[in-house]
């Protein structure tokens, strides 16, 4: 049985509907980026949001994104890590990373320094750090090895993907 799942956390972005399951006693929300339903937790809820707000505000194209894939390097995986959200150009380059986190957790300098370990292998343009109740956007300065921070990400159009 499907149902709309009103709110789980009052996250600060905006609202948006899903299609929730109860299996099991646990809940499940349909990832339409994966095609199947995901335990619904605190992470995936600001995961959700959040790719519904790149989409529906940012008009990023969903054939733009992937989701919750694993990272590989030259056909070589570097183990456990995954990257929660990855936004590619036309031309197949890595242009955002999203790291998404649970609004329980504070986003700290930790969590800059995981999604930066992602970026040296992955060379995205822009760098997102969200719990859903705060964000974070930064701009990479290749040049000086640095990133800088934006008070928001700029519109797929203006990003000249």
């Amino acid at each position: 049985m499907f149902y709309t799942f009103v709110q789980m956390y009052k996250l600060n972005l905006p609202s948006y509907s899903f299609k929730v399951t109860k299996k099991g006693g646990k809940h499940y929300i349909y990832d339409e980026f994966r095609k199947k339903n995901i335990v619904l937790t605190p992470e995936e809820w600001v995961r959700q949001h959040y790719l519904q707000f790149l989409v529906q505000e940012k008009k990023y194209p969903k054939s733009l994104i992937a989701v919750e894939k694993e990272l590989k390097i030259n056909s070589r995986s570097l183990g456990n890590k995954r990257f929660d959200i990855l936004v590619f150009n036309n031309k197949g380059k890595h242009e955002i990373i999203v790291e998404c986190k649970s609004p329980k957790i504070k986003i700290s300098q930790d969590t800059f320094d995981q999604i930066a370990r992602y970026n040296l292998q992955l060379n995205a343009t822009y760098l997102i750090v969200t719990n859903g109740l705060e964000h974070y956007y930064c701009k990479m300065n290749f040049e000086k090895q640095a990133y800088n921070f934006l008070k928001n990400i700029p519109n797929y159009a203006k990003t000249k993907l």
